[in-house]
């Protein structure tokens, strides 16, 4: 059984939640405020957590934070904010998917949903996948660079790892967006922009001088080729 830590201040949305998530079979842990997120984060075994931006004592965006120096757990926030700035400030900040007040039940399952199969990596056939000291272990869900782990959000690994299974396929931004969110993209939706440019970020972090990923331009990404 998963289990989801809902962390939203107002007790009568934080109760509405939690009560379809049990009893959609899901155990819930519930906090209203920011302080102790981080400490269950480490101290149980969350497998989801459902952030609210504004909390008392610590913000979403400071419990974000905190969040991702210890976790790579799928985080969804939710917030009344619904400007693309702060959508894309948030997902660099290691967000994983974005929900605006008011929002429906339904959608909230659906996201969870769709957040832990992209979390638990289910697709994956226990290959391991190598391009340029990069290495991908799909049995254990592990990302290495040149012998040091990589600390990658759910969609991060999946770019990575559907870009390494196919490495000479150029993908559009669509058929590598409908792939990994199970969506449909939406030209102006940055989402996927984002994340690849963390994904490079952590890679260039580690390794400076050597390229992984290639923009295509005016089509979308492919993993690297050396002209």
């Amino acid at each position: 059984m998963n289990k989801i830590l809902i962390v939203e201040d107002d007790k009568e949305i934080n109760k509405l939640v939690s009560d379809f998530l049990a009893s959609n079979g899901y155990e819930v842990k519930s906090l209203n405020d920011g302080l102790k997120v981080t400490e269950t984060v480490e101290n149980e075994k969350i497998d989801l957590v459902i952030l609210d931006l504004m909390l008392p004592y610590k913000n979403g965006d400071m419990v974000l934070t905190d969040i991702r120096k210890v976790s790579n757990i799928p985080v969804i926030i939710v917030s009344a904010k619904e400007t693309t700035q702060n959508k894309i400030d948030l997902l660099r900040l290691g967000a994983d998917d974005y929900m605006t007040k008011p929002f429906d039940l339904e959608e909230v399952l659906a996201r969870i949903e769709s957040n832990l199969r992209r979390a638990g990596f289910s697709s994956g056939s226990g290959a391991v996948l190598s391009f340029n000291g990069l290495t991908i272990d799909e049995k254990n869900n592990v990302a290495s660079l040149d012998g040091t782990e990589l600390s990658l959000t759910a969609k991060e690994f999946s770019i990575l790892q559907m870009l390494l299974k196919y490495p000479d396929k150029v993908f559009s931004k669509a058929n590598l967006f409908e792939s990994i969110w199970k969506e449909e993209y939406i030209a102006e939706d940055n989402a996927l922009n984002v994340h690849v440019s963390n994904l490079r970020a952590k890679l260039k972090n580690i390794c400076p001088d050597k390229e992984f990923i290639d923009t295509v331009w005016g089509i979308g990404y492919r993993l690297h080729k050396d002209e």
